[in-house]
């Protein structure tokens, strides 16, 4: 059957990658980023043009180890080879955990009911060689309890104005969080855990950092709070590097998450 006959299949692929060498997701005129390379190897591989769906942007230097992307393609190819070809294409830092064919109605961004990203900080005294490009070093120790205390505050739906970075549009900025948690995963990793049903531009990042300032006692979990009534992105706290930051994992309704 010759390629423009054979039907139109739908492809979902899941993708860790490192995001220190790329300007972040989305095709831009000059830079490296995560969707041009990936759009150019399937088009080697599949022999046309492909524009990949992404379940969202992330920013120069954020990592992610569950983007979800799709596309579609008339190829004749069997998952398995696709998941193979790609990932002897791609270069080390972008890899292909996943690809499996979905209906025609899926889309990575629309069809995703949550997504899950994680901040990862090295909280000691001296930085790390190992880390330096995957933790937010910070020398002070952080007082975990009114950091909790502030993450309680997050949970729910919120108009998160007020951790919005500029330059955004959209037609609402309330947001539904339903985790916001901290967690010691070793003696000087701290990371936080945030999922939501979608989040503003620079949302986990200013959160983070205003989080850190309450965490050193810059800021109380009072103005915390009033930073949040406030909706005034003048009043929140730095926004945290993007090396801290993770997309671990995009939700959908056909996902099983009893496992």
């Amino acid at each position: 059957m010759s390629h423009e006959h054979r039907p139109k299949r739908n492809f979902k692929l899941v993708l860790e990658y490192d995001g220190s060498q790329y300007h972040g997701w989305q095709r831009q005129q000059g830079v490296l980023t995560i969707q041009e390379v990936l759009e150019s190897q399937l088009e080697v591989m599949l022999g046309g043009a492909i524009g990949v769906r992404a379940s969202g942007r992330t920013d120069a230097g954020v990592h992610a180890r569950g983007q979800v992307v799709n596309f579609y393609s008339r190829t004749a190819l069997r998952v398995e080879e696709i998941h193979r070809g790609l990932n002897s294409l791609l270069p080390p830092d972008i890899v292909v955990l996943h690809v499996e064919e979905v209906p025609d109605s899926f889309h990575a961004r629309f069809s995703a009911v949550s997504k899950t990203y994680e901040y990862h900080i090295l909280n000691r005294v001296v930085p790390s060689a190992l880390e330096r490009g995957f933790a937010w070093h910070i020398r002070r120790t952080l007082s975990v309890e009114p950091v909790l205390e502030c993450l309680e505050m997050l949970r729910g739906c919120h108009d998160f104005s007020a951790f919005m970075g500029a330059g955004s549009s959209v037609n609402s900025t309330e947001r539904h969080i339903y985790r916001a948690e901290l967690e010691h995963r070793a003696a000087d990793l701290l990371v936080f855990v945030f999922e939501a049903n979608g989040f503003l531009r620079h949302m986990v990042r200013n959160l983070v950092g205003t989080l850190v300032e309450v965490g050193v006692g810059k800021r109380t979990p009072h103005e915390f709070s009033s930073i949040m009534v406030s909706r005034n992105r003048c009043r929140a706290g730095m926004t945290a590097p993007a090396h801290g930051l993770y997309l671990i994992a995009v939700h959908y309704e056909s996902d099983d998450r009893s496992l």
